[in-house]
This record gives C-alpha cells, sequence and structure tokens, in this order.
C-alpha cells in the first residue's frame, strides 16, 4: 500500500468514526431519549467540531487548490489507474458538503476554545508525526508536493497549514453560532 493510500485511509477513518457515533446517537435518542446517551452527544460534537469539520473542509480546500493548480503535486495521474475516480471524490470533494449539511441540520455544543483547538493541534502533530515516520521508512512522501519542498519549506507548509486549519475550527464555531445561536451550557466560557 503506498503512502497516499495509507493518509486517505486514515480520514476514511475519521469519518467513518464520527459519522458511526452519529448514527448511534440518533438510534439511542430514539430508543433512550436524550437524558441516558449525554456522553455520546457530547463525543459526536467533539469529534465534528475539533477534528471532523476543521479536517475536513481543509483536505476539500488543500486538495483542490493544489490539484488545480498542478495535480501531479497532489495526485498523480497514475493513481486514476488505481483509485476509481468515485472514491477520488468521495475522499476529496464529497467530505465538504457532507459537513455543511452537518453544520446546517444539527446544532453542536463547541467545547473550550482552549480545549478544542489543544485536540485539533494534537491531531495535527500526530498527523505531521505519522507523515514524517512514513517517508524515514519508505523514502517517500506521503503528496509528492512535500519532495519539492527544503525541510525549511516543510516545516513552513506545515505551520501554515495549521493556522489555515485554526482558522477553519473558529469559522465553524461561528457558522455554528450563526445556525443555531449559543447552544452552550450555562455557566460555559470559552477561552
Amino acid at each position: 500500500m503506498d503512502s497516499e493510500a495509507i493518509t486517505q485511509n486514515q480520514l476514511l477513518l475519521l469519518q467513518a468514526i464520527f459519522f458511526g457515533v452519529a448514527c448511534l446517537e440518533d438510534v439511542l435518542k430514539r430508543t433512550k431519549g436524550e437524558k441516558d446517551i449525554k456522553f455520546v452527544t457530547a463525543f459526536r460534537d467533539l469529534l465534528f467540531t475539533t477534528l471532523a469539520f476543521p479536517l475536513s473542509t481543509f483536505v476539500f480546500l488543500a486538495f483542490w487548490i493544489i490539484f488545480l493548480y498542478d495535480r501531479e503535486l497532489i495526485y498523480p495521474k497514475v493513481l486514476d489507474t488505481v483509485f476509481p475516480v468515485w472514491l477520488n471524490h468521495a475522499m476529496h470533494t464529497f467530505i465538504l458538503p457532507f459537513s455543511l449539511v452537518e453544520v446546517i441540520l444539527r446544532p453542536h455544543c463547541y467545547p473550550l476554545r482552549k480545549k478544542g483547538l489543544t485536540l485539533l493541534t494534537a491531531a495535527g502533530l500526530a498527523y505531521v508525526s505519522r507523515t514524517l515516520w512514513i517517508y524515514s521508512e519508505t523514502g517517500t512522501w506521503v503528496y509528492p508536493v512535500f519532495a519539492k519542498l527544503s525541510p525549511v519549506g516543510l516545516a513552513a507548509l506545515f505551520s501554515l497549514s495549521h493556522i489555515f486549519i485554526i482558522g477553519i475550527y473558529l469559522f465553524g464555531e461561528k457558522l455554528n453560532h450563526w445556525k443555531w445561536g449559543d447552544r452552550m451550557q450555562p455557566g460555559k466560557k470559552r477561552k
């Protein structure tokens, strides 16, 4: 399995976990009632707000910006023979509309900003660590664009990407507030 397929599988796993938890919450809500499943609802909200929405939006934007600039830097044409077009769109296109539908159809309780950004940062560090580990083990970069960059360029790319993802996180928070108002528990303040 090549390194790009590994990272694509990680994103698919995150999506599967989130939508599995969301489905479980819906089923339990209908059978047990909302009061008995607060933990599942809180976990669903935490997954969506800190990982699913920011990462799916980032993947959509980063992939298609680079793809439209030079597809060989992100998804070489040779991969069309390995991955069907529908799978490429499932991983890089449809994730954004599904996330936006989730924002529109269901309110999410955002964690304290410090907690949310800490979890998002931990996920980002885990991804960068995994990417660097894959390169150290295989000698192949997950995406061809990484091979074009110097170590300083890679550090700058990873840092700017993280800043961009933080912006997406804050945008998701604003979008949720705009659509649903302040759904936070009483006495809880964002920091």
